[in-house]
C-alpha cells in the first residue's frame, strides 16, 4: 500500500471533522479577540489608563482577558458598534446631500453670472435677454460664457 492509503486509515473521517471544528474555533477566537480590541479603542467612556489596562490584560492573558472583558463589558459592545455604524451612515448621508446640492446652480446664481458677463461686454443686451429667458423658463442655464449662436431660441 502507498503512503496516502496509510494516511487515510490513520486519519478517519471523525478526526477530519474534529480538526475542522478546532480550526474554525481558532479562527472565531481571533475574530473575538480583534473585536474586543477594537471595542476597547472605540469606547469613549473609558479613560486612557483603563484602555491601556484592558489592552494589556487581553494581550498578556488573552483567553482570560477576553472572557472577563466580554462578561464585564460585553453588554454594551453591540450598542457601541450600532452607534458607530449609525454615525458613519449619517456622515455618509450628509456628505451625499452636500455633494449633490453643491453641484446645482440656482437661477439667481445664473442670472448674476449672466449680468457679470454682460457688464464685461462679452455678450450683447439681446444675447443677455435670450439667456435670461432660458434661465427663467427653466430650460437650462446659459451653457457658455460666450455669445449665443445667431438664430437660436427665437
Amino acid at each position: 500500500m502507498s503512503a496516502q492509503t496509510y494516511l487515510a486509515y490513520d486519519y478517519p473521517l471523525l478526526s477530519v471533522f474534529w480538526s475542522m471544528l478546532l480550526f474554525f474555533l481558532w479562527i472565531m477566537w481571533f475574530v473575538l479577540l480583534f473585536r474586543v480590541v477594537v471595542d476597547i479603542f472605540r469606547d469613549d467612556d473609558m479613560s486612557g489608563w483603563a484602555k491601556a489596562g484592558w489592552l494589556a490584560f487581553t494581550v498578556l492573558l488573552p483567553f482570560l482577558g477576553v472572557f472577563v472583558y466580554v462578561i464585564a463589558r460585553g453588554k454594551n459592545m453591540g450598542r457601541r458598534e450600532v452607534a458607530q455604524a449609525r454615525a458613519q451612515q449619517e456622515e455618509f448621508n450628509t456628505y451625499i446631500r452636500q455633494t449633490a446640492a453643491g453641484d446645482r446652480t440656482s437661477s439667481v446664481d445664473e442670472l448674476a453670472r449672466l449680468s457679470e458677463i454682460r457688464s464685461r461686454g462679452d455678450i450683447t443686451d439681446e444675447e443677455f435677454r435670450r439667456a435670461k429667458d432660458l434661465v427663467l423658463t427653466g430650460h437650462g442655464p446659459a451653457e457658455h460664457s460666450g455669445s449665443t449662436p445667431r438664430g437660436a431660441h427665437r
